[in-house]
């Protein structure tokens, strides 16, 4: 019971510090100083669902706000994350004995609950889930069956055509990209989220395989625990970038808290090197040295480009699903609209973020990762428009697939010839064929509501 206590202790701070690090980039930013207090009203928390997904969540706000417009945005958000789609299992988010009137009430362990599984599905779920290597790499690491949470992931992820299904979940994948990226070459032994890290080696190691030229492991060899973390902590704060959400008298205990551990390790998942990207990503097959040019963004431009990359990801697995529920045509043309606004509402971002900082001209990896995620994502959604005009009672569903045919013609680009001749017969030939299309669905309209 003691022990449960300690680790419920440090997971609230180490959550707190999870939530403000992404609450500082709401607009406007917002701090959580008490989790079992400041969640209740569930103000904070859609802010925060807004912040991860980039998606506008109705909320009850104001002053006076009673119990019953707490529960109602608490339902809101359990709501929203129950529709989500595990990166793993490809079904959706299960929240077990979670509840509304548990989080306004602040139950302890509920909350808890709630926030873990806010952490594993945001981040760690996404983060292990795109990591290649990791479905290749032998699956002989037995060791790591044991003392998995309740809460974990097991189910196979959504199969990819190229990669064979990932088997033990997020905290497997984690553990495991830590053994063959960081410890394996200096002959350290991590077997878990927990006594493993005591020493603070095991975090030196990952900060180590990530920026080689930062730590002299031979100095940090046999130093005391809370130095080590103290020293390694700060290290990837100031040099990467990455919040300090775990304190060394979290860790240097017997049985730290592995959920804390793995919370703030998989951060490091987001500063990566480039790496060569293959068939995995759809068709694009890029090298960071080849067809690309070489990577010249800051630190911050990288994480801000995978963070937009991973919501258009998601996007695109909402509209999967949405596609899939059953309803009238207008709800789904409702579902449809809701998602085709909030990809309008990303797209002078993507604008902007496909701004070539390349002398060449060229995109980097990640801007050509999210070139394809947003052709990706637009392709499915007006394809799915073209379903559901052709859906509609005669001869509405024509002109609707008329408006298509029209829209496709204004979009294909036209080369520019050497030969100004040969470019005015090009322009001259599909002016013509859609000056017949237009006539022909004229005619057809005219027949269909005569004067």
């Amino acid at each position: 019971m003691l022990l449960q206590r300690m680790q419920e202790a440090v997971q609230k701070r180490t959550f707190t510090k999870w939530i403000n690090s992404h609450l500082a980039k709401h607009v406007p930013p917002l701090v959580m100083t008490d989790l079992f207090e400041d969640i209740k009203d569930g103000v904070m928390l859609l802010a925060l669902l807004e912040v991860l997904s980039g998606q506008k969540l109705p909320c009850e706000q104001g002053k006076k706000l009673k119990r019953i417009h707490w529960v109602a945005n608490i339902g809101t958000a359990l709501k929203f994350l129950e529709g989500r789609k595990s990166a793993y299992r490809g079904s959706p988010i299960k929240l077990v004995n979670i509840n509304s009137t548990d989080i306004v009430d602040g139950r302890p362990s509920i909350v808890l609950g709630l926030v873990w599984t806010i952490i594993l599905y945001f981040q760690i779920e996404e983060l292990t889930s795109s990591l290649p290597a990791l479905h290749t790499m032998s699956s002989s690491t037995s060791s790591l069956d044991s003392s998995t949470s309740s809460t974990e992931i097991t189910s196979p992820p959504l199969k990819k055509k190229t990669l064979p299904p990932l088997q033990g979940g997020a905290r497997k994948a984690l553990l495991r990209w830590v053994q063959q990226t960081a410890t394996k070459s200096l002959s350290l032994e991590v077997r878990d989220f927990g006594p493993s890290w005591r020493t603070g080696l095991a975090f030196f190691a990952v900060i180590n395989a990530l920026r080689p030229n930062l730590v002299d492991m031979e100095r940090v060899w046999g130093r005391p625990n809370r130095e080590n973390l103290h020293e390694a902590f700060l290290l990837a704060e100031t040099e990467l970038g990455i919040p300090q959400l775990l304190e060394p008298e979290d860790v240097d205990v017997e049985k730290p808290d592995e959920k804390s551990v793995m919370t703030y390790v998989a951060q490091f998942l987001k500063h990566l090197p480039e790496r060569k990207q293959s068939g995995s990503e759809g068709q694009l097959q890029v090298e960071v040295t080849g067809c690309l040019g070489l990577d010249s963004l800051s630190l911050e431009q990288r994480k801000s480009l995978r963070e937009l990359r991973m919501w258009l990801d998601q996007l695109e697995r909402d509209a999967i699903q949405a596609q899939e529920t059953e309803g009238s045509l207008a709800q789904q043309y409702q579902l449809f609209k809701s998602l085709r606004v909030h990809l309008e509402m990303r797209r002078k971002q993507v604008e902007g973020a496909l701004q070539s900082t390349q002398r060449d001209g060229m995109l980097t990896v990640d801007q050509a990762l999210v070139k394809q995620a947003w052709e990706r994502i637009s392709k499915r959604l007006l394809d799915w428009h073209l379903q559901l005009d052709r859906s509609l009672p005669a001869p509405l569903d024509t002109v609707g697939a008329w408006l298509h045919e029209a829209e496709e013609a204004l979009r294909q680009e036209i080369t520019i010839q050497q030969a100004h001749d040969i470019t005015a017969s090009t322009v001259h030939r599909a002016l013509e064929q859609h000056k017949v299309r237009t006539q022909l669905h004229f005619q057809t309209c005219k027949l269909s509501f005569p004067c």
